[in-house]
């Protein structure tokens, strides 16, 4: 039995600790920083075996895997003071924040670095750790499924890929402004377009043929989706995306060095 603690408890923290006690791992012991104290507070209440530390400190001095859960631009001031032990299990889950920076900030040799997402919660999601590890990889199968990197170049790929999250749900939104502005009901439109995007989420699971195929499987020749598309590409939306991509990349591989 591992015992986990989180530096930081705020919507992800929260997310991977419903998660873990709906989890194979829900023995594991969970100790939370008092930041939040609302939100620690009300997972502490829900859940046996979740406790609230006195501080930072005391977080990491009750447990074996501590989760770094701070927002970068905090983060070497929370982080420089606190001692860890020799050998402990640091996982980093700040944005953009290398290794040896982690390494640089408190001591810890052995400094692991993930991409969690909200899905942890419902045990869904597919979780990129670098470089790989096999006791960090444990937490993370147990909330979907873990994707050891070996590669920093890639790892930092998955990270930049994870912020498309907002451009879905931007691209959503603008879809059902559309449609109202089509004379159709908002709350409607929204039910028809979670109901579409939910069947192709689950054909994109499920259909082991590649994108392009994909995407030309449901686009008849000359029909609509086909139109739609090639006016979308046409107009620079899939170098918008691109370009997009890109430049979270930089700034997560260089906010990283």
């Amino acid at each position: 039995m591992t015992r986990l603690g989180f530096i930081g408890t705020g919507t992800i923290t929260a997310a991977m600790v419903r998660g873990l006690k709906a989890s194979l791992l829900a023995d594991w012991p969970i100790v939370l920083s008092p930041r939040n104290a609302t939100l620690a507070a009300e997972l502490a209440e829900t859940f046996v075996g979740v406790a609230i530390a006195a501080d930072n400190q005391a977080v990491i001095d009750g447990s074996d895997m501590v989760f770094l859960a701070v927002r970068p631009q905090v983060a070497e001031g929370v982080l420089r003071p606190l001692q860890f032990r020799d050998g402990q299990n640091v996982v980093s889950l700040i944005a953009g924040v290398s290794c040896d920076t982690i390494t640089a900030w408190t001591g810890a040799q052995q400094v692991t670095r993930a991409v969690p997402l909200p899905f942890v919660e419902t045990r869904a999601d597919v979780t990129p750790i670098y470089p790989p590890q096999a006791d960090v990889a444990n937490v993370f199968d147990a909330l979907g499924k873990a994707l050891p990197v070996a590669d920093l170049h890639a790892f930092d790929a998955y990270a930049a890929t994870s912020a498309l999250m907002g451009t879905y749900f931007g691209l959503l939104e603008t879809a059902a402004d559309w449609m109202v502005q089509q004379g159709l009901n908002g709350a409607e439109a929204k039910s028809y377009l979670a109901s579409l995007f939910g069947n192709l989420g689950d054909v994109l699971r499920h259909d082991a043929r590649t994108l392009p195929d994909l995407r030309a499987a449901h686009s008849t020749r000359g029909g609509l989706n086909e139109q739609l598309f090639t006016q979308f590409a046409a107009a620079g939306g899939s170098a918008a995306l691109t370009q997009g991509l890109a430049s979270v990349f930089q700034r997560v591989a260089g906010a990283a060095k």
